[in-house]
């Protein structure tokens, strides 16, 4: 009786994980809602997988919902399935390198930022030096050094979690 009941408190805390991640996953990769929640399921059902039945029964969509956006998320190479000998289902897991491809998009808006940041400031150097000759009406350039400084070791920061995931990934 206990187990049941702590089991229904973890199936309970999981679905609304689920939701939570699934609008979260929804903003950041601009993915239909329920494309968003069926990656959420898959990454915290975790190495054993899950099924297309348990997810239209979980997830309460029809199998043909279920079933466009389970494709329209393998074409991103969001997800993959494997199945096992003697078995027809398939077991559908996150794709192991979809975390590596996020870090390296986030690095290249990073990139970006910086370096529009650093025309920016150098404009505006350009510019106090050039046309601005009160003191007080010059721009201050603290904000951009003090960004540019911030995504230097955001970047140096990440890039050490995506060479600590692959070497990882080449241990498995």
């Amino acid at each position: 009786m206990k187990k049941g009941y702590l089991m229904k408190g973890i199936c309970k805390e999981k679905m609304a994980l689920v939701e939570k991640l699934g609008v979260h996953l929804e903003n950041r990769e601009y993915l239909a809602p329920v494309a968003a929640r069926i990656l959420a399921y898959v990454i915290l059902t975790g190495k054993r997988g899950t099924t297309f039945d348990e997810m239209v029964e979980v997830l309460c969509a029809s199998k043909s919902t279920i079933s466009t956006h389970l494709n329209h998320l393998q074409d991103l190479n969001k997800i993959e399935y494997f199945t096992k000998t003697g078995d027809r289902k398939k077991y559908f897991i996150v794709k192991k390198d979809m975390i590596v491809h996020h870090i390296d998009r986030m690095m290249d808006h990073w990139r970006d930022e910086r370096k529009i940041h650093l025309e920016i400031k150098d404009y505006k150097n350009l510019i106090n030096e050039n046309k601005i000759e009160k003191e007080e009406e010059k721009f201050d350039l603290n904000f951009h050094n003090d960004y540019i400084k911030f995504i230097d070791s955001a970047t140096l920061a990440v890039k050490e979690l995506k060479d600590k995931i692959l070497d990882n990934q080449k241990i498995s």
